[in-house]
């Protein structure tokens, strides 16, 4: 990585709990009764089709939320965060969709998801430091809440953490978290990434029946690496663009009388049937852009079976233009970031996570990471926009425990 681009830095597992349970000592006194941690993600492909039915393959990243927690006998949860500031306490039975404001409701959120489905939980302290980066369109919310799941598994005997089956029950409950406490409207995807991903694996999930396969993915071998782009341009999914989105997908489903876009099997039919809804050439593009990435998602993991990952690439750029062009999630500061990092040599790119800001990814040959990242890095100083950060993506491990109190 050249000097002159900024980069994110993956604390090492030791180095996260040690600063989580700094935290939790200065804000509660005394030690928690452990660390838990769980990574941000990149999504290799397959960006807006959890919420419809369809598949995604995303990949674990080094970087990680940790949350240093200790178990109480009441019901009062209190947090602190390093990154939030200002100290939240509540009871989780005053915990109910539309009543925890900002971050908290990301963890309150998962205990009050796994007490309405039927688990014991009581109230806790919970410290939370990450490096993360928040804002870059790489699931920090997720990792916060997966986090805290696993925490709260352990520490009260759930056990659900043992096995991918009651992982994927726990990535349900950060689902419910973040869509009805916290009031975003994401699908599964970014939960399932950060609990059930594999080290040196992408995950391919089908949403539809939460069946996955873990896909092997080491690109060094190869002589190439994914990079990733931070944008800086802050990525948010509560403003009523990506809701506005899946309700469009859900109202074209209605009218196509399936139950989710993954089972128009014929785009071109489907498209003329939804010609009579209300903004119709609009939905006919969204539509298009959910059909077709489910498609490149197989795509990608066909190459990646037969080993020919410079396939990727391609696949990359063809699904970045139908985001920008149908699907309309793109923003300036992304669409410059990759088309710069093409320019300057990498073999294709898109924006990654729901969009508007966030990151974007390449794929580039090791030999070229410091040209390319210095050639974003340039195109941004240009229009005088703040400077972009990078960081390589390599598949890492999930949510788990990191350190005892």
């Amino acid at each position: 990585m050249t000097t002159a681009a900024e980069q994110i830095v993956a604390w090492t597992r030791a180095e996260g709990a040690a600063r989580a349970a700094g935290v939790f000592e200065r804000a509660f006194g005394g030690s928690p009764d452990g660390v838990w941690s769980a990574p941000g993600r990149v999504n290799v492909i397959g960006e807006h089709t959890d919420y419809n039915g369809g598949t995604c393959l995303p990949m674990a990243l080094p970087h990680r939320t940790y949350v240093a927690l200790r178990h109480r006998e009441d019901d009062t949860i209190r947090l602190v965060s390093a990154q939030e500031g200002t100290p939240v306490s509540l009871l989780l039975s005053d915990v109910a969709p539309g009543s925890v404001p900002g971050w908290a409701a990301y963890v309150a959120g998962v205990a009050w998801a796994l007490r309405e489905a039927g688990h014991t939980v009581s109230g806790f302290d919970a410290a939370v430091d990450s490096c993360v980066p928040y804002g870059a369109g790489l699931s920090s919310s997720a990792a916060l809440e997966a986090a805290v799941a696993v925490a709260l598994d352990e520490v009260h005997g759930i056990g659900l953490a043992s096995d991918d089956a009651g992982r994927a029950l726990l990535a349900a409950a950060c689902v419910r978290a973040e869509n009805e406490i916290a009031g975003a409207p994401t699908g599964g995807m970014d939960q399932s990434a950060s609990l059930r991903c594999l080290a040196g694996h992408a995950l391919l999930l089908d949403t539809r029946d939460g069946s996955t396969r873990q896909i092997p993915l080491d690109l060094g071998p190869h002589g190439l690496a994914l990079l990733v782009i931070d944008t800086r341009a802050e990525h948010q999914l509560v403003d009523g663009q990506y809701a506005a989105r899946r309700a469009m997908c859900e109202a074209a489903a209605r009218e196509l009388r399936v139950t989710t876009l993954r089972e128009v099997d014929d785009l071109e039919g489907a498209l003329a049937r939804l010609a009579s809804m209300p903004e119709a050439t609009v939905v006919a593009r969204r539509v298009r852009h959910v059909v077709t990435e489910i498609a490149r998602v197989q795509q990608v993991a066909d190459l990646l079976a037969r080993d020919e990952v410079e396939g990727l690439g391609a696949v990359l750029s063809t699904a970045h233009a139908s985001l920008r062009d149908d699907y309309e999630v793109s923003c300036p500061e992304l669409d410059v970031a990759v088309d710069a990092a093409v320019g300057a040599g990498a073999l294709g790119g898109r924006m990654v996570g729901g969009g508007f800001g966030g990151s974007a990814i390449a794929l580039v040959r090791l030999a070229d990471v410091a040209g390319v990242a210095a050639a974003v890095a340039g195109e941004f100083a240009e229009r005088g926009w703040r400077a972009p950060a990078f960081l390589i993506a390599q598949a890492a491990d999930p949510a788990e425990r990191d350190a005892d109190g």
